[in-house]
């Protein structure tokens, strides 16, 4: 295991003049901090506060489980709260879902580059990767398992953040999910699917979940094999650290006995908290978010086609809070940070540390979420300039 790149350059933050692009958090100023605070009043003044101060089951609060699969169901997938297992965050999901299938030697597909978070998560059942094209090229199934067997294991699953996807920004067609679905059904492997960012779309028509086309091709939740891992973080808060798995109620099942021998469940304040402030506040707090983030991605994107030099390229997400630039071949990320903190005081991540094997040196992410005009209108020359030499 080692420390993440992104969770130390969020210490950055700290020093009042760095011009950050590094940590992909939300900005605090759009938190619905009073809605929190009269949720929090609310439950702990009431009736409920015996409740909310005590054990709660581990599937998670019925309410807000009753409230989430009515969410899935908005977005194609007919569930219930039988198919909705909170859990602390979904990089707790992450991690149950790695202990549920992976043995050591085992093989997970994912894209180059990925989610860092996921990596940290899974790399601690001792895995090897090989590599996921929903763009297609992918090899064959049968290339895939002999790959796997050599190294002692099994394909068990294909993980992948198909909207707006950290680290990229990138977004899957439904022809792409499809093919996703094409290969794990020949594989036959578990999809784990990567919602965290799914509701923050500033542009274009939204993609059914690759759940949704699992459900319509299998005839239902429980017979598919896409695992859809959703957060509040991104929206409403990631302080309180409520994530949730919709998934086949078997799957739910096993999550449930991870979670009673892990930390028997998620604090029961917190979810009977969010349940009142995401049934008030979810589809106006979203429409804020969406409005000041539109704004500050276009900023970025402005900067970086007026002052990057030929040769560096970019993504242009339509949503999320990510821009993914490819510098030119031989320039090493890593080496510009260092550069960069020191020379320019502006921050990134490194783009090799979302890479399995551990390239894309030439490669770097920028947040925009964070991302204030000052910061842009300073910070982007200021890379650029390091770049040009």
């Amino acid at each position: 295991m080692k420390a993440s790149e992104i969770r130390e350059l969020l210490k950055l933050l700290d020093q009042p003049d760095i011009l950050s692009f590094a940590g992909g958090i939300p900005d605090p100023s759009l938190f619905p901090a009073d809605a929190i605070r009269d949720a929090y009043a609310d439950v702990l003044g009431g009736p409920e506060a015996a409740a909310a101060l005590q054990y709660q089951v581990s599937e998670g609060y019925l309410p807000l489980r009753r409230w989430l699969a009515g969410q899935m169901g908005k977005l194609g997938v007919a569930c219930d709260e039988a198919n909705i297992f909170i859990t602390s965050g979904s990089q707790q999901a992450l991690d149950y879902l790695g202990k549920l299938f992976l043995s050591p030697n085992d093989t997970a597909l994912v894209t180059w580059p990925t989610y860092l978070g996921a990596l940290q998560a899974f790399n601690a059942y001792e895995l090897r990767y090989d590599r996921l094209r929903p763009e297609g090229g992918n090899m064959t199934p049968d290339a895939y398992h002999t790959a796997a067997a050599a190294s002692g294991g099994k394909v068990k699953f294909a993980y992948l953040v198909p909207d707006f996807a950290n680290p990229t920004g990138n977004t899957l067609g439904r022809k792409q999910r499809e093919a996703v679905l094409d290969l794990a059904g020949e594989l036959d492997i578990a999809v784990i699917e990567d919602a965290a960012y799914r509701a923050l779309r500033y542009d274009g028509e939204g993609v059914p979940p690759i759940l949704a086309l699992d459900c319509i091709r299998s005839g239902g939740i429980d017979k598919a094999r896409t695992l859809y891992c959703g957060s509040f973080s991104k929206i409403l808060s990631p302080g309180m650290r409520v994530g949730w798995v919709c998934a086949p109620r078997h799957v739910v099942e096993k999550l449930v006995l991870m979670k009673q021998a892990s930390d028997l469940h998620s604090p029961s304040v917190n979810q009977m908290v969010m349940h009142r402030v995401a049934e008030a506040v979810f589809d106006d707090q979203l429409e804020k978010l969406i409005g000041a983030y539109r704004e500050r991605r276009d900023g970025l994107l402005g900067a970086l086609e007026a002052n990057m030099p030929e040769g560096v390229t970019w993504s242009h997400p339509e949503g999320g809070m990510f821009v993914w630039v490819t510098l030119p071949e031989g320039t090493d990320a890593t080496e510009l940070l260092a550069r960069s903190v020191k020379e320019a005081r502006v921050a990134f991540v490194p783009g090799n540390a979302f890479y399995a094997d551990g390239t894309g040196r030439n490669t770097l992410r920028l947040s925009f979420t964070l991302a204030t005009r000052r910061a842009v209108s300073d910070g982007i020359p200021r890379l650029a300039a390091l770049l040009k030499g």
